[in-house]
């Protein structure tokens, strides 16, 4: 899995690094005007940013796959909350909906608090890029049969075919952090839709 993200990493590093290259090229071979000038440094620096973004996302791949969480048993319901307060904003920016169902008490879970809210945050972030004004973006939470809290985002109006590659590797490292806490993660698109199950917490 780690060779795969990191193949994937890389390849598409490949792109805005090719681009910076044949600018820069141009820009040396060329006569520019000021104007012009500019307008290749602000396209540039989007490029730029584009590279930083994905080795990020690599430094982090290799912290999810190689850096062993300390799990802690915690209240689930005050990190969904808090992952919800994080995007709600946006979420009223754009007019979507953002329609949590959230339980009065859920059991505590085996989570690490800054690799929790990684996972939810994004998978809310993911729902967000897929959907439309108008669209109802469902956020919820129930402990399931099998001695665990289970968190569905999802969009059933949601017709997307693909994510973009920031949104996959964001998608991937979501995954590889609930894994990196002994939890299962799935998903699937059109409709959108995103599941993570953390353990329950033994009793005490």
């Amino acid at each position: 899995m780690l060779c795969r993200n990191l193949s994937q990493g890389l390849h598409a590093a490949a792109q805005p690094l090719a681009i910076l290259r044949a600018s820069l090229d141009s820009s040396l071979t060329e006569s520019m005007s000021a104007e012009d000038f500019r307008r290749l440094a602000a396209s540039l620096a989007l490029e730029v940013d584009r590279v930083c973004l994905f080795f990020t996302f690599l430094q982090q791949f290799v912290a999810a796959e190689s850096v062993k969480p300390i799990l802690s048993a915690m209240p689930i319901l005050p990190l969904l909350e808090y992952s919800i307060d994080g995007v709600l904003q946006l979420f009223q920016k754009s007019g979507i909906n953002l329609s949590p169902a959230l339980p009065a008490v859920c059991p505590p879970v085996l989570v690490d608090r800054g690799r929790a809210l990684q996972v939810f945050s994004t998978v809310l972030l993911a729902a967000h890029a897929v959907s439309r004004a108008g669209d109802t973006v469902e956020f919820t939470a129930l402990e399931s049969f099998s001695n665990t809290v289970r968190v569905t985002v999802r969009n059933l109006e949601s017709k997307i075919e693909t994510l973009d590659v920031e949104q996959r590797f964001g998608v991937a490292l979501a995954e590889a952090n609930t894994r990196s806490q002994q939890g299962a993660f799935s998903w699937s698109l059109n409709p959108f839709n995103m599941q993570i199950e953390f353990q329950n917490a033994p009793a005490t």
